[in-house]
């Protein structure tokens, strides 16, 4: 057009028929003032990136590498990640490894490793508490303090076809986490129907008397090593430590009669031990007055042997010494004789012809004076 700049357009962007530099606008040019507000110039993004690369050891290189920073960082993570598998069980636990669900090995007390999660996990059950299992009745706000009856856990038939109320408790602790965790679905329910199984046949065995006496504590130790033997095969990874029956009763509809029968058995008893005190007492005592009369009978039946040996013997020699000289033996026997037969008697002497006594003359009592005054003098 016959108004543009003979220089062309290399003054920029000077159109209009007026010319003028730029972007100045108007008809008029000459450099006015601008007509748009002021705006905020935006961040340099590539700017950032460049200096961050700058500052910390460089970015990604041409081929795709990671840097030394993400590297340590990727180290540090990895570090704390294999950490993580460190664990500790406590005295009172046992440990039980799992290898993305499933057990592989029981760890005792101490430090140990397994693989990080999620490869491995552990749990740590407490082994060494005593779990406390009621059959046959449940504790009503708290123990001792009210009791209910659970009559199909509780009522049994025994041996001798008589039914009896038994209320027991199962003491049991943990014995082998892993078994106990992962042999059972659900293993409070598998030793609570174990325990009222093996009690159920142990009293089935038992008389009713027995079980309501002094069969108790038989009864307690049979219960708890068949129990133990059952869960033993079941593997249940538990330990019975104890079974203590609470309560042996009849049924209450009969328990007056059997009440009953309890007395006249303890009057029995009784007498019967009366009795055995009586008999303990004068037995012995008779069988000692028996020994003391044989002990005395024996010694009578020595002393009359003896006796009859030493005359027999002294007879033999008397006999011996007669054979020997007849006359003097016969002389010595029958002074001796004489002296036997007289010596216990009283005697008077006088001559042969008898003429110096005095006829009537009481001899006998001068014969005593005579004693009794030579006995004072």
């Amino acid at each position: 057009m016959p108004w543009n700049n003979q220089g062309g357009n290399q003054g920029g962007n000077q159109g209009g028929p007026w010319g003028g530099g730029g972007n100045q606008g108007g008809p008029w040019g000459g450099g006015g003032p601008s007509r748009q507000p002021n705006r905020p110039n935006p961040p340099d993004f590539d700017k950032m990136f460049k200096d961050f690369r700058n500052n910390f050891g460089g970015g990604v290189s041409g081929g795709g590498k990671p840097s030394r920073l993400l590297w340590l960082i990727l180290v540090v993570i990895l570090g704390l990640w294999v950490a993580t598998g460190f664990y500790r069980v406590n005295p009172q636990e046992q440990g039980v490894v799992l290898r993305f669900g499933e057990w592989v090995k029981t760890t005792p007390p101490g430090l140990h490793y397994h693989l990080p999660f999620p490869i491995e996990s552990v749990l740590t059950p407490d082994v060494t508490r005593d779990n406390r299992l009621e059959i046959g009745f449940r504790d009503v706000g708290g123990r001792s303090v009210a009791r209910r009856d659970i009559v199909d856990e509780s009522q049994m038939i025994t041996g001798d076809e008589n039914i009896v109320d038994i209320d027991f408790v199962v003491f049991w602790r943990i014995a082998d986490a892993g078994q106990y965790l992962f042999n059972l679905a659900d293993p409070d329910q598998t030793i609570k129907v174990a325990a009222e199984a093996v009690m159920r046949e142990i009293i089935g065995q038992t008389r009713i008397q027995t079980a309501l006496t002094e069969g108790r504590q038989s009864i307690q130790v049979s219960v708890r090593q068949k129990l133990q033997e059952l869960l033993d095969e079941y593997k249940a990874g538990v330990r019975v430590r104890e079974v203590q029956l609470l309560a042996v009763d009849p049924p209450s509809d009969v328990i007056d009669a059997f009440n009953d029968v309890q007395r006249a058995r303890q009057d029995r008893d009784r007498l019967k031990n009366e009795a055995e005190a009586f008999r303990n007492d004068v037995v012995p005592r008779a069988r000692g007055e028996a020994a003391r009369l044989i002990a005395e009978a024996e010694a009578y039946r020595e002393e009359v042997v003896s006796r009859a040996e030493g005359d027999a013997s002294r007879f033999d020699q008397v006999y011996s010494a007669y054979e020997v000289d007849k006359d003097v033996t016969r002389e010595r026997i029958y002074i001796e004789t004489i002296e036997e037969v007289f010596g216990n008697i009283e005697k008077i002497i006088i001559d042969e012809d008898g003429k110096s006594v005095v006829p009537y003359l009481p001899l006998k009592e001068l014969g005593r004076n005579s004693n009794s005054n030579q006995g004072s003098n």
